[in-house]
């Protein structure tokens, strides 16, 4: 299913089968994993089918949508009006379609520039009115259309540097978009104006579609727009893929270095062909150098493959990847064995290799991977870049050092084969944390944690982070992050619990979400984290805490763990959700390994 949903899109496939495709989508949805969202589309333009397109792609994802759509043009007059039908639909995100044809008034060549300067405040005030308004009354994400070009230029390419070209106008108009996300949290861009120069401005823009039907591009461009903003929605909700897993021999170089040796295969400013490798292998360095973690899975010697990375003229070296299976094992068999040991999900990584079998291979072996079809080197990057498996909404400090972390984790491991008594493993680590109520600099973080941690993640909320943003100002709340560093390095934000106390009894609190990160598991992380949470329950006078816990395909692992920490169970109904109850008020600390600092976030 997923591969017709794989770049390039085959558009024409997909708006004439959109039935046939959501009922199969719909049929894979599991319903007690799906992510269910709603979604409020503001449009300024025909958007029903931006709707069924997007629809599909995030049901590819595991995101299940509820859509509001509003009459055609009415995005301003829904949100500033305060249309009730919106208000009561309760949205968990809003995107604004709005294009260039929105645009009410251009400068005119007759305009002088003081004129022109006001309409540029002016068209830019009429969005940030709604924008403003959103973050008032829904406090959630929004998603708005940038501006494409326009479909002619009066000034020729005057109209690109002069005031009084449209060209010019749009640009400026989109600097200021990007000044107001800049200074925005929870606001993102859909970047059409990408999107029409790569599919081609006169394919884009349809003068006879716009006119007859109200659509903003061509109909069959449609598909593509929606698969570009479904990847920022994608990432918004985590999901998007963590880690690169690739072939060697034709993929990161020309040739096979088991056949052509060392110094024959095409890497490097020798050759055209050279630089076309090593201008991919830049673009992996840099997923890594925004927090992909990478891997080498080739059918080779690895005594070849470590020869072929240590090359002077190569960008990736072996130090760039945290396994490297290079042996003549079946490919599935070293994805599974690679998943394993960063200890991330299958679903989490993307393939990339040139060969078509093996490919298929592990399509079928391991349907979870994601395995873009790579054709021609030459067509490597935008076949990975498109495909939106690594679409950020942010970077934070810690995605840069993801590698250096997972590397630290691993010695880790390493060093508690050293040690028989378990314990004493986790004292010599030296380990310190710092517990505390959420914090605006490690906001984007939690968030991200929320929509990333699998399998510890008792109740499995998605939280967005305008939503931690809300539960950390309100004082019904408490909110806690945990921040672990040891001997090894600095793990950074690994564990978020948080709750509220209960509208009708004061004395009763509820945890509405406590997760961490499978990179500190059985580090006694969960014990510090609840030994804080009791306190905090207990200076509100707090004196039972509820824990919950709602089963998932990837989250077994902690189907005891109340149990484990002295919580009595309450309830469990068929489906295996649990309710249980600890006395704040009896509860003995009993963290005896890391050191905790606290602070006031």
């Amino acid at each position: 299913m997923s591969v017709m949903f794989g770049y390039p899109l085959d558009s024409k496939y997909i708006l004439k089968k959109r039935k046939q495709l959501k009922r199969q989508l719909l049929e894979k949805i599991d319903t007690e994993t799906g992510l269910y969202k709603k979604i409020a589309i503001l449009g300024g333009s025909t958007t029903h089918d931006i709707k069924d397109m997007l629809e599909l792609f995030l049901l590819d994802a595991g995101i299940v949508p509820e859509f509001y759509e509003s009459e055609y043009n009415q995005y301003w007059q829904d949100v500033m009006f305060d249309n009730q039908e919106l208000i009561d639909f309760h949205p968990d995100l809003i995107y604004i379609h709005t294009s260039t044809r929105n645009i009410k008034s251009f400068p005119k060549v007759t305009d002088s520039n003081e004129m022109i300067t006001d309409l540029l405040e002016e068209t830019f005030q009429h969005y940030v009115q709604i924008w403003d308004k959103i973050g008032e009354k829904y406090k959630c994400p929004i998603i708005q259309n940038n501006f494409e070009p326009p479909f002619y230029r009066l000034l020729g390419n005057l109209d690109f540097t002069d005031i009084h070209g449209r060209r010019n106008f749009i640009n400026h108009l989109n600097e200021r978009f990007v000044q107001y996300a800049a200074g925005h949290e929870n606001f993102y861009i859909n970047d059409i104006e990408y999107m029409a120069a790569s599919y081609g401005l006169e394919h884009w823009i349809d003068g006879f579609a716009w006119h007859m039907y109200k659509y903003a591009c061509a109909v069959e461009a449609i598909p593509e727009l929606a698969y570009n903003l479904a990847n920022i929605i994608k990432s918004l909700y985590g999901k998007k893929q963590k880690a690169l897993v690739l072939d060697l021999d034709n993929t990161l170089w020309g040739g096979v270095v088991g056949d052509d040796g060392v110094n024959g295969i095409e890497i490097g400013q020798e050759t055209a062909m050279g630089q076309l490798y090593s201008e991919f292998q830049t673009y992996i360095k840099e997923h890594k150098d925004m927090g992909v973690l990478l891997a080498i899975n080739s059918k080779n010697d690895e005594e070849n493959a470590i020869a072929g990375l240590s090359r002077p003229d190569t960008i990736l070296k072996p130090d760039d990847f945290l396994v490297i299976k290079a042996n003549w094992e079946n490919k599935d068999v070293n994805i599974l064995e690679i998943a394993q040991e960063l200890n991330i999900g299958t679903d989490s990584l993307v393939f990339v290799d040139d060969n078509p079998v093996e490919r298929d291979r592990v399509s079928q072996q391991v349907p979870e991977v994601k395995v873009p079809a790579m054709t021609a080197p030459e067509q490597y990057i935008r076949i990975l870049d498109r495909s939106g498996y690594f679409e950020s909404t942010g970077l934070s400090a810690e995605d840069a050092k993801r590698t250096v972390m997972y590397q630290e984790n691993m010695a880790r491991k390493k060093a508690q084969i050293g040690f028989a008594d378990y314990t004493e493993y986790l004292q010599s680590l030296d380990m310190k944390a710092e517990i505390a109520p959420f914090a605006p600099v490690y906001m984007s973080r939690i968030a991200q944690l929320t929509n990333k941690s699998n399998q510890f993640n008792l109740t499995t909320k998605r939280c967005t982070q305008a939503d931690m943003e809300h539960y950390a100002a309100n004082k019904e709340y408490i909110t806690l992050y945990g921040k672990l560093e040891d001997k090894f390095g600095d793990n950074g934000v690994v564990s978020v619990v948080f709750g509220h106390k209960d509208k009708d009894d004061a004395s009763l609190f509820h945890i509405d979400l406590w997760l961490m990160s499978c990179r500190v598991l059985k580090r006694d992380m969960e014990v510090a984290m609840l030994d804080e949470l009791v306190s905090k329950c207990l200076e509100k006078g707090i004196k039972a805490i509820m824990g919950y816990y709602y089963p998932t395909v990837k989250n077994g692992m902690v189907k005891d763990f109340y149990q484990q920490q002295g919580f009595k169970k309450v309830s469990e109904d068929e489906q295996g959700n649990t309710v249980w109850k600890l006395c704040a008020e009896t509860y003995n600390k009993r963290n005896k390994v890391i050191e905790v600092r606290k602070t006031n976030g």
